[in-house]
């Protein structure tokens, strides 16, 4: 479905990627782990055009999108959550959430139906849809920056450490909702995550990145018994 094909990634004069592979197939939970600095987010940024690789391929249903604008990208169907949620915080709930749609060729009457479908998931979002978002508790902020996404009516979502800065409770709520998305609306989900045996636990395969590089990937169940990954991630 998503394809990275060996795409290599410089700030200025420094590599953040080195030839990275990575792919996503549909109905999957993906999970990329790693130390910070690791690269995980630049290969989220590289996918979604934010930065653009020197080298490589990247595809989506075999179609080349190395050089597509990012609106482009999220109009085909993949979209980023980032880092640290970036809502609109001068903005209203309810004006984030239509802004998530404003890529895609909806009549006023399909996204006002998608804003009452996101009210539905999370109906603490719904109290608040004239809130301005920058008021948010943190965990709010992150269910809207989801619910943001899932308005473009994506078929693969990315999420760049969703439970960063979350209290406990919070981060099962957040990880509870990234499943019932996989499973529930058919969406295919990469997940960038540092906690990672969480990111492990809930995905299907997974990635491990070092020093720009993938280490290592396979099975999320394996990797989570592999006694490297266990000394290196996991604290045991």
């Amino acid at each position: 479905m998503l394809e990275a094909d060996r795409i290599t990634t410089y700030y200025g004069n420094a590599c953040a990627l080195r030839e990275v592979s990575f792919e996503v197939n549909e109905g999957e939970i993906v999970s990329i782990i790693g130390a910070n600095g690791a690269g995980k987010s630049t290969l989220m940024k590289s996918i979604m055009g934010v930065v653009k690789p020197r080298t490589g391929a990247i595809r989506y249903k075999g179609k080349e999108i190395l050089h597509f604008p990012t609106h482009k990208i999220v109009g085909e169907g993949i979209v980023y959550v980032p880092e640290g949620r970036d809502v609109f915080a001068p903005m209203s709930v309810q004006d984030n959430l239509e802004m998530g749609a404003y890529s895609r060729p909806f009549s006023k009457s399909q996204t006002e139906e998608l804003c009452e479908e996101m009210y539905q998931m999370f109906p603490r979002l719904k109290e608040r849809r004239k809130q301005t978002a920058g008021t948010l508790s943190g965990g709010e902020q992150q269910m809207l920056a989801i619910a943001r996404g899932l308005m473009s009516k994506p078929e693969i979502i990315m999420f760049d450490e969703p439970s960063l800065g979350l209290a406990p409770i919070v981060v099962d709520e957040v990880f509870e909702r990234i499943k019932y998305i996989n499973q529930e609306l058919k969406i295919s989900v990469v997940l960038v995550e540092q906690n990672a045996y969480m990111a492990l636990t809930i995905s299907d395969r997974s990635y491990v990145m070092e020093n720009g590089r993938i280490a290592k990937h396979g099975a999320s169940q394996e990797l989570l018994h592999d006694d490297s990954i266990k000394t290196a991630y996991l604290g045991m």
